[in-house]
């Protein structure tokens, strides 16, 4: 089976959503962004679900969603947190060129300014810094290609990814 979608991972703050629309632009592809589905799904914010399920039900409804997702000729951003389940990176696996956005830590901390209302799967007594931890190996292991996005100019990051997808 021809891989038809390129699926963007990466720490909350790396761009995945800012830059899969451009992307998925450049490609003539649709573009899918997995919190909104969740959100479609649960009828709340991201925020709301992880208050009202917990970190483990949220991961649940996560896994559950991605795990169902079909779809093809795609750009599709995933959370963040979805590194953290086997099943549903199989499946995107299965039809897809997996892009993780490399961005380091200390860049995540400037970008990401709503750490409690934005929707990232941590635990109350965690940090960016454990969560950045304890995702990195698993974005790198899932990986198929990694593109620095550290920059802030998103068309050369595209441009980057579409040359590395292409080749």
């Amino acid at each position: 089976m021809k891989k038809s979608n390129i699926v963007l991972t990466g720490m909350p703050g790396a761009g995945k959503s800012t830059l899969g629309v451009v992307l998925a632009k450049a490609l003539g592809k649709q573009f899918i962004d997995t919190d909104l589905l969740i959100q479609q799904h649960t009828g709340e914010c991201l925020q709301d679900t992880i208050e009202n399920k917990g970190i483990n039900g949220f991961l649940s409804v996560e896994e559950e969603t991605v795990s169902a997702l079909e779809c093809e000729n795609s750009v599709i951003a995933t959370g963040g947190s979805v590194v953290l389940s086997a099943k549903a990176m199989e499946n995107l696996r299965r039809t897809s060129i997996i892009v993780y956005l490399d961005v380091p830590l200390e860049e995540i901390k400037k970008r990401i300014t709503n750490i409690t209302t934005r929707g990232i799967a941590m635990q109350k007594d965690e940090s960016i810094d454990s969560v950045y931890e304890k995702r990195l190996p698993l974005y790198k292991e899932y990986a198929d290609i990694t593109v620095n996005a550290e920059n802030a100019e998103f068309e050369k990051t595209v441009e980057k990814i579409i040359k590395k997808v292409i080749n």
